[in-house]
């Protein structure tokens, strides 16, 4: 199939929309069920390049859960702990496969986000993993097969209309790529470079301790940012992405939305949130919201009396700012990333109270100096990588 007719572009309005190959030949997907729309195909396209680059850098399968042309999540197949099992939905599921784990991971970064996404797998969909996705809110998912039974699974949300896309896992694209805007046609070569632990071999701090396993999540959030509206960061911990800040024009609000989302992630995992008196006929989508304002400053909008009712059994205590700031401090060892340079220490300063001991950028700015010194004095481990990772 060499095209693929849509039902509109970005918005409604927006007609004629299709997809298609201009050499003439086949298109890289086939459709197995549904009908994909075009902010399903950039999601869908975008999340397979960052899935099978994350395989290929760390090698164990991965996932991604995207909305709006960005990841939400991202992660690579590692066993879940408890807690995490917990705060993910899925303890009452029996042991999850790799790739469920993945997704697990992915969607469970920031499920608010996550809501409604466009799922991509570096390896064919399994039983497992479809048994996950059945239950989240999800417009579709790519990869490079399906299971015959994960298959059936998931034809059956969405009253059957669930999109389902297969990926031709050795589709190679051309090395030139095309758009237009404003009916001007742009050109550049792809974004080929590979990332891997040799991107990481230029550290510029005085502590220079790397272990093993922060160059894999180092490589999550560079490879994230590959595929994330810039201007953009990504704080990652234990093999997955914890705070993605996408497409903020000023890098520091980059860092801080990114932390923001890292410490609901950390807070998340807090005894006060795990020990929620939860009624029996709460959903999990009003769990993530409830929760949501429950770890922030406006928590009186679930806490107030006619309000707290309907989702608790008993009213729970506030969970205070002098609370959640002694609990974050808690967070460690987490890598940051960064599409292009810092040009000031206060990202480094932001990142520190988010637990970031590992920072990963391009370097090259001409205050270098300064956010070398930032790191320095919080005894973090920088590296240059040389390469702006810039997307849109």
């Amino acid at each position: 199939m060499n095209e693929l007719e849509l039902k509109y572009g970005c918005n409604p309005n927006q007609k004629p929309a299709r997809v298609y190959m201009e050499d003439g030949s086949d298109l890289p997907i086939t459709v197995k069920n549904g009908r994909p729309g075009y902010i399903n195909l950039l999601d869908a396209l975008n999340g397979w390049q960052l899935v099978s680059e994350l395989k290929k850098a760390t090698g164990k399968c991965a996932a991604t859960s995207f909305k709006h042309v960005s990841p939400a999540g991202a992660a690579i197949g590692l066993p879940l702990s408890d807690v995490e099992a917990k705060i993910y939905w899925v303890a009452d599921m029996k042991e999850l496969t790799p790739l469920g784990s993945a997704y697990a991971r992915a969607r469970g970064a920031d499920r608010m986000s996550s809501f409604g996404d466009f799922i991509s797998l570096s390896d064919p969909c399994d039983v497992c993993t479809a048994k996950l996705i059945s239950r989240e809110v999800s417009d579709g998912i790519i990869a490079p097969g399906y299971d015959p039974e994960a298959l059936e699974i998931l034809k059956k949300k969405k009253k059957g209309n669930y999109c389902i896309l297969e990926i031709d896992p050795n589709y190679v694209p051309a090395p030139v790529e095309h758009k237009q805007v404003f009916g001007v046609t742009f050109e550049q070569g792809r974004n080929n470079i590979v990332i891997d632990a040799n991107m990481f071999q230029n550290i510029v701090t005085k502590n220079r301790a790397l272990p093993s396993s922060v160059v894999d999540d180092m490589a999550i959030a560079m490879i994230t940012l590959k595929y994330t509206q810039s201007n953009s960061v990504c704080y990652v911990k234990g093999g997955q992405a914890i705070g993605i800040g996408a497409g903020q024009q000023s890098r520091i609000h980059c860092t801080r939305l990114a932390g923001d989302k890292a410490d609901h992630w950390w807070l998340r995992q807090a005894p006060q949130v795990l020990n929620l008196p939860w009624k029996d006929t709460v959903k999990r989508v009003d769990k993530d919201n409830t929760i949501d304002l429950y770890i922030g400053d406006e928590y009186e909008d679930i806490l107030a009396d006619g309000k707290w009712q309907n989702v608790f059994t008993t009213k729970p205590a506030v969970f205070t700012r002098e609370e959640r700031k002694a609990w974050i401090a808690k967070n460690t060892d987490v890598v940051l990333g960064s599409d292009a340079f810092f040009p000031f220490g206060d990202n480094i300063e932001r990142a520190f109270k988010s637990g970031v001991k590992y920072v990963a950028e391009p370097g090259g700015s001409v205050r270098d100096d300064n956010v070398i010194e930032a790191a320095d004095s919080h005894n973090m481990v920088m590296c240059f990588t040389g390469q702006r990772l810039f997307h849109h």
